[in-house]
């Protein structure tokens, strides 16, 4: 319990100011627009150094979230009856390269860091290598029996380094290719995402793997690969359960032409090839792999913080409510000179709507199901702080009810529509299209699917286990605004992220409207609602990835 005490000195004026502000507030206006702002204006501040992990800044959030959730009269659903889990990070940061290259039937190839490859390790080692490994390559690396389709064959990849082609083998697809649509199109899959493409390479044994980078498969440029210059996090593993990959990244599209042309292979060709499911796996021929590099590497402890409001009907059923408290902590300075990226808008409106969610539950009657409100830890080092509570959870995912999380919301106004984020998983997004309604709004799927938002939220470690999720996000395409409409809030989503996302820039701005993000709020609050004094249970569509983890611990719902 020393982090909380020592938290909570270090909020407490901040802790008093929070708490008289939360005791206020029309009880007649489910979501208040000056709660929100107030939070916002709070967790944004100076004070809180950008709330980086590992920092002061955390020490200062951990006390203000306890403080607010205690003046909302829910009870602490931690650890030992406390109200955090306590989550331990690995940081690692590769240091200059002894050793970068491949090796063509003999020759050796040096491959620059950044320009050819870019690399991280999730090892707590000093050092880590990897010498003249066989190069394998794995098509889209992909094994989906429920879609018949298994790029790997009978392909051997214990010490050897896979490569990949990011994105799902029908993302290229031509007309008439019988791939087309099998896995969703242009929306990405989980087997898309390069997360996917690691882990599926750890299981099979392999010391390397190396995605293959193009700009829209990927829905990013090179710049945005490369761009992590503060290493790389994991959340701490005992020794038998650590990755087998020493080291992961990617490799650019000139690399890979240039690999495969050493190898005798097309790769053109084989991209075509790998659409099809007669491809498995080959040895790239004659190809090796060689890197050794120094490592730095520490444990940073972290925290995430769980609330819980009881029900009074059926409490071991959960519906739980998620935001991250992380932000980008103190950095570089901006065009401006400011060096703390504050994180405002991702993802402090996140947790002033759980705030504003819990208070109003709290304002009417107790609800047949418990309400968990959790608030993640390291969610911007790769979904860290759910995934520690999703492998440890505190209530079982079995009954858990969905996870509803809001991460990211626009700030322009009124919509006459709310942007769903991965459309065709689950039924949860029925309940969105009926509490839509309910406001006189539509539902409009996220414009730009390839970019995976679906895999990229914390909401994803619970779908990963098989619990019904709905993220809230306003990054999935320009809202349709009362105000401007589509071509407005396309602007909106376009400033954001050019300028502000993961920036200084995502600050609190009197420019705010945030009727927009009241609506939103409204709507998590309203679906919650539901579910809470329900007995239904949501499930996940037929062609959802995630149903089969489902189906399987139906009895414990029964």
């Amino acid at each position: 319990m020393r982090f909380h005490r020592l938290a909570t000195l270090l909020a407490l004026p901040l802790l008093f100011a929070a708490t008289a502000a939360a005791a206020q507030g029309d009880p007649d206006t489910p979501i208040n627009a000056g709660q929100i702002e107030e939070t916002v204006r709070t967790l944004a501040s100076d004070t809180f150094e950008g709330r980086a992990p590992g920092t002061r800044g955390e020490d200062v959030t951990i006390g203000y979230l306890i403080g607010r959730f205690e003046a909302l009269g829910l009870e602490p659903a931690g650890e030992s009856g406390g109200w955090i889990q306590r989550v331990d990070l690995l940081h690692t940061q590769l240091g200059e390269p002894e050793t970068l290259a491949i090796t063509d039937h003999g020759e050796i190839v040096p491959w620059t860091f950044n320009e050819d490859i870019y690399l991280s390790t999730l090892q707590p080692a000093d050092r880590v290598a990897i010498d003249n490994a066989e190069m394998v390559f794995v098509g889209y690396g992909v094994t989906a029996p429920e879609r018949d389709w298994d790029d790997f064959g009978t392909a051997d990849l214990t010490g050897k380094v896979a490569v990949f082609i990011v994105n799902d083998p029908d993302f290229e697809a031509g007309e008439g290719e019988d791939v087309a649509g099998l896995f969703g199109g242009q929306a990405m899959t989980y087997y898309g995402r390069w997360s996917y493409k690691f882990e599926e390479a750890a299981r099979r044994g392999a010391v390397g793997a190396l995605v293959i980078h193009d700009t829209p498969g990927a829905g990013y440029g090179w710049g945005t690969v490369t761009a992590p210059g503060a290493g790389a996090y994991d959340i701490v593993r005992a020794p038998e359960n650590l990755s087998s990959l020493q080291l992961r990244g990617w490799i650019s599209g000139d690399a890979a032409a240039d690999l495969f042309a050493r190898a005798g292979l097309d790769y053109r060709a084989e991209r075509a090839r790998a659409r099809t499911r007669e491809f498995t796996a080959i040895p790239l021929g004659g190809m090796t792999f060689s890197a050794a590099f120094p490592v730095e590497h520490e444990t940073v402890g972290s925290r995430n913080v769980l609330a819980r409001l009881p029900g009074s009907q059926r409490p071991e059923e959960t519906v739980m409510l998620g935001a991250h408290w992380d932000a980008y902590g103190i950095g570089a300075p901006d065009e401006t000179g400011d060096t703390i990226r504050r994180g405002a808008n991702d993802d402090a409106i996140g947790i002033a709507a759980l705030f504003e969610i819990a208070r109003a539950f709290r304002a009417g009657p107790p609800p047949a199901r418990s309400l968990v409100f959790a608030v993640w830890t390291a969610e911007e080092r790769g979904l860290l702080g759910s995934e520690y509570y999703a492998l440890n959870p505190l209530f079982p995912h079995e009954t858990t009810v969905a996870n509803l999380t809001v991460d990211v919301l626009q700030t322009a106004g009124l919509a006459r529509d709310v942007i769903l984020i991965g459309e065709g998983q689950n039924t949860l997004e029925d309940d969105l299209a009926d509490a839509a309604a309910a406001q006189g709004r539509t539902v409009t799927p996220d414009s730009s699917p390839e970019r995976g938002l679906f895999y990229r939220a914390d909401h994803f470690s619970f779908a990963k286990r098989g619990v019904p999720t709905l993220l809230i996000m306003g990054l999935g395409g320009g809202a349709d605004l009362v105000e401007g409409g589509r071509e407005a809030g396309e602007a909106w989503v376009r400033d954001f992220t050019a300028h502000c996302y993961h920036q200084p820039c995502d600050r609190w701005s009197e420019a705010w409207n945030l009727d927009g993000a009241v609506q939103d709020i409204d709507l998590v609050f309203d679906i919650a609602r539901d579910l809470a004094n329900s007995e239904r249970w949501p499930g996940w569509k037929a062609a959802s990835e995630f149903r089969e983890i489902r189906e399987e611990s139906a009895a414990a719902r029964d």
